[in-house]
């Protein structure tokens, strides 16, 4: 039987495994992103830690079906490239595949890393192998993966951006140029913006807000954590939190009806609470059927998610030339 590797690029490490055609994990590895001089490092320095490693396991080109990345960016997942991924350096257009094939001699596929994170869910976590699932991730921003009757939706190249859903028309300002976008309120950072603007009206009792005017940092955890123990600032911005991100889902729901939203990311961390807050809101906005079809869950594979839905996208080509050798 053939491997698969799969490759989770990230904008500080990237992740490496090394599958069996079912998606069992037999090894996996990491090293540092190197992001200096416009990140001209990167691509020449997975060819070498892939070609190391094979050698290493006594394993040829041969042995593979092929190798799937996950990547952030603008991906053209047909030419096997990647532009705008700023924060690996990349300010021109990348010829990832085309760099990655002639370096190790096996065959490769690329998509964005929501995509594929998406991908692993489906495969080998909550998703449970289901034709629909919507797949967010909540981290610094917010990311998301779109499967329909079993097929990722690339729409122009750029569907999924979840994060960019506009929740609030006279909300804070996104990086993208829009006002009111989910990511500015129910990300890792976002709660913590919702926390601090809280704070300035708040008088009550509350850690949290000692916390904020003292000037000391506020993370997400210490936010959540601060919720657990019933600390009324806290709980506000949560609510808001679960609010908005109820919200979303709710409409995600009525647009799709998929049979599960999967919410993975740093942020899902915070487990069944999180949970309960985001089915809350999401049975208020969401249409009956939906509310009792389309189940909320959280990620299961953390961070395997990415280089098991990269190593996927092998099978999913794999699949493709079947067919298509079948039509001829």
């Amino acid at each position: 039987m053939k491997k698969l590797i799969g490759i989770d690029l990230g904008g500080t490490t990237v992740k490496f495994a090394i599958l069996t055609e079912e998606g069992e994990i037999q090894q996996k590895w990491s090293m540092e992103t190197d992001v200096q001089n416009k990140g001209e490092n990167i691509i020449p320095d997975i060819i070498h830690s892939i070609n190391h490693r094979l050698n290493l396991y006594r394993l040829s080109a041969d042995d593979f079906l092929g190798i799937g990345m996950g990547s952030p960016g603008a991906v053209d997942i047909e030419k096997g490239t990647v532009s705008g991924a700023f924060n690996l350096g990349w300010k021109t257009l990348q010829p990832v595949k085309e760099k990655i094939e002639a370096g190790t001699g096996i065959p490769f596929c690329i998509d964005n890393d929501a995509n594929v994170a998406a991908l692993g869910e489906r495969w080998k976590g909550a998703g449970d192998g289901c034709a629909n699932l919507v797949f967010i991730t909540l981290g610094t921003g917010v990311g998301g993966g779109v499967i329909v009757e079993g097929h990722l939706v690339h729409g122009k190249g750029a569907a999924g951006e979840i994060g960019h859903m506009i929740v609030d028309h006279d909300g804070y300002q996104c990086t993208c140029g829009n006002r009111g976008c989910l990511e500015t309120v129910a990300s890792g950072t976002g709660v913590v913006r919702l926390a601090r603007d809280l704070s300035e009206e708040f008088a009550g009792e509350s850690k949290l807000k000692w916390l904020i005017d003292d000037g000391q940092e506020v993370t997400a955890k210490i936010v959540f954590d601060q919720a657990k123990q019933d600390d009324k600032l806290a709980l506000m911005a949560v609510n808001k939190f679960y609010f908005y991100l109820g919200f979303a889902c709710g409409n995600i729901g009525n647009l799709l009806n998929p049979d599960a939203i999967v919410i993975g990311g740093g942020v899902s961390a915070v487990g069944e609470t999180l949970l309960k807050g985001i089915e809350e809101y999401f049975h208020a906005f969401s249409y009956p059927h939906v509310r009792t079809s389309t189940k909320i869950k959280l990620a299961q594979l953390g961070n395997d998610a990415g280089v098991i839905g990269a190593a996927s996208l092998i099978k999913t080509q794999k699949t493709k030339r079947t067919l298509a050798g079948k039509a001829k």
